[in-house]
């Protein structure tokens, strides 16, 4: 079978595609000051900028927005009468995390094995790639068929909110007919996925305190009340026994309809050790799309080496709870801060803070857009139809444009197929998902604008 041009035309365009990702991978930017300088995410944004100039981008902007991160926006225009559609990707990306766990330098893109590996090569700088080698082929092959606004994120995966923000003071800018969220991916690599449901999320941080200070553990210990002990009992309330989320009042028991997700495949994806259980109840799907889940995703306190034996004054923890669809993110944060305070044992001090919310999505998987997306799929795999999956991760914008562009149409595609092992160590892309992601895109950017000019002919006889 002889290969479309959009597919001969990105697979020439993938050396220079790795050579630009290599350059945003090498940027170290976590939008987190406490871990790397905002010089690196600054950098990023300016290289995103130049690159939409590069591509003759109109009203390029780094914008500043409200949580001190920046975002890239820039506008290239479309035929008469062609719809608008934003693509989305963000440039910041999670920490290293344990740094000796990597194969290769997290910030070195690095080929091994057929993938791609480095921080951010599928979450989600290679998003922003995906989205530049789909309009560069159309570019190539007759033009962009349809108006194409882009912008890239700086602090999505910390979670506070700052494009969110901007758009609500700006509602004019990301307004559009349809809207690619280019940070999510293939159910399985291979087999084509739009993301049909995300859950949301509340990032709190509890402190337990006790004591006026650390006390010797030998003349103490057994009757002065421990943080770190406390702390530990207070988490431990947010489980079943069975491992299950439990907050007062929060339910905990929706089922998921739609593609399953086999234990066995599961337990390989998430790299389960033998022997060990996995938690909760229910069907692998409803445990990660359709229920609520809360993670410790750290605690301080002191570490083994160097510890003292000493009663603990306080003790710090960092909650986060991904909420499902159905549930609203601010109620749920209500929740979980009166469970802890409920739950709190031994009279000990309490304080909750909230660092971070982003409401649940769900998208209407029925309309014109997904039908367009579904016949792009089935050129770019060929023989494989789109199937459409849940997300237990959180994309807070996504909420915010269906608020403010009801009529929008929103798609959630991406390269993070599960050998991605996105915000662990070892994070890789797949040049062939890009590739084929890339012209999946390219293709439905033109059955979009037919779809729509067909419409307008038919709704003007």
């Amino acid at each position: 079978m002889t290969a479309h041009p959009i597919e001969e035309t990105v697979a020439a365009l993938l050396p220079r595609a790795k050579a630009e990702l290599t350059e945003l991978v090498a940027f170290r930017s976590v939008a987190d000051p406490a871990q790397f300088p905002p010089s690196e995410c600054e950098a990023a944004a300016a290289w995103v900028a130049d690159a939409l100039r590069a591509e003759d981008f109109q009203d390029v902007a780094v914008l500043d927005t409200p949580d001190g991160s920046q975002s890239v926006y820039g506008f290239l225009p479309g035929p008469a009468g062609a719809p608008t559609v934003l693509l989305y990707a963000h440039y910041d990306v999670q920490p290293p995390l344990d740094l000796a766990g990597w194969e290769t330098p997290p910030f070195e893109l690095t080929e091994r094995d057929g993938r791609w590996y480095g921080r951010g090569t599928a979450d989600c700088k290679g998003g922003f790639i995906m989205h530049l080698l789909a309009l560069r082929a159309l570019r190539a092959n007759g033009g962009v068929p349809v108006g194409v606004k882009v912008i890239v994120e700086g602090s999505e995966e910390q979670g506070t909110g700052g494009l969110e923000r901007y758009a609500e003071a700006h509602p004019e800018l990301l307004a559009a007919d349809a809207i690619v969220i280019g940070d999510t991916g293939n159910f399985r690599a291979g087999l084509p996925t739009v993301t049909a449901t995300l859950r949301g999320m509340t990032m709190l941080r509890v402190q337990v305190d006790t004591l006026a200070g650390n006390l010797h553990s030998g003349q103490f210990g057994g009757a002065a009340p421990d943080a770190l002990a406390a702390l530990i009992r207070l988490l431990d309330s947010l489980r079943a026994e069975d491992g299950s989320t439990t907050v007062d009042g929060l339910a905990a028991d929706a089922d998921w309809r739609g593609l399953e997700y086999p234990e066995e495949e599961f337990r390989n994806d998430a790299r389960v050790l033998d022997g060990v259980e996995l938690i909760g109840h229910g069907s692998v799907a409803d445990r990660l799309w359709a229920r609520p889940a809360v993670t410790v995703v750290g605690i301080d306190c002191p570490p083994v080496v160097g510890a003292t034996p000493s009663v603990q004054a306080t003790a710090r923890a960092q909650i986060s709870l991904r909420v499902p669809p159905g549930q609203d993110a601010a109620e749920a944060t209500k929740l979980l801060t009166a469970h802890l305070q409920a739950h709190t044992p031994w009279g000990a001090r309490v304080s909750v803070e909230q660092v971070g919310q982003g409401q649940p999505f769900q998208a209407d998987v029925t309309s014109p857009a997904y039908t367009s997306m579904a016949q792009a799929m089935r050129v770019a795999y060929p023989g494989e139809e789109m199937q459409a999956s849940g997300m237990g991760g959180s994309i807070p914008l996504c909420s915010t444009l269906r608020e403010l562009y009801p009529e929008a149409e929103i798609l959630l595609i991406g390269l993070s197929d599960p050998d991605a092992r996105i915000h662990a160590v070892n994070e890789s892309v797949s040049p062939l998902e890009l590739e084929r992601m890339s012209v999946a895109e390219a293709h439905f950017l033109v059955n979009y604008a037919r779809s729509r000019k067909d419409a307008g002919e038919r709704s003007a006889r």
